[in-house]
């Protein structure tokens, strides 16, 4: 590898909305997310499901379609 051509890689801390800080190695120093692993919605569980049977309910109602 050249010499001198790379940025410092350092220790960082990530910090999110939620309050959540990571310490972590970078090369960018204090980096601010709004979503982490323990606030995101897919990873805490309460994640939200689409309910697309009633969509297909409201189609089939106005175009009077039977199955």
């Amino acid at each position: 590898m050249r010499e001198k051509i790379h940025p410092k890689y350092e220790m960082t801390t990530i910090s999110c909305a939620c309050g959540n800080v990571i310490e972590t190695r970078s090369t960018t120093k204090d980096i601010k997310v709004e979503i982490c692993s323990s606030c995101h919605p897919f990873f805490t569980g309460k994640q939200k499901l689409v309910d697309t049977a009633g969509r297909i309910e409201r189609f089939r109602k106005k175009y009077n379609i039977k199955e």
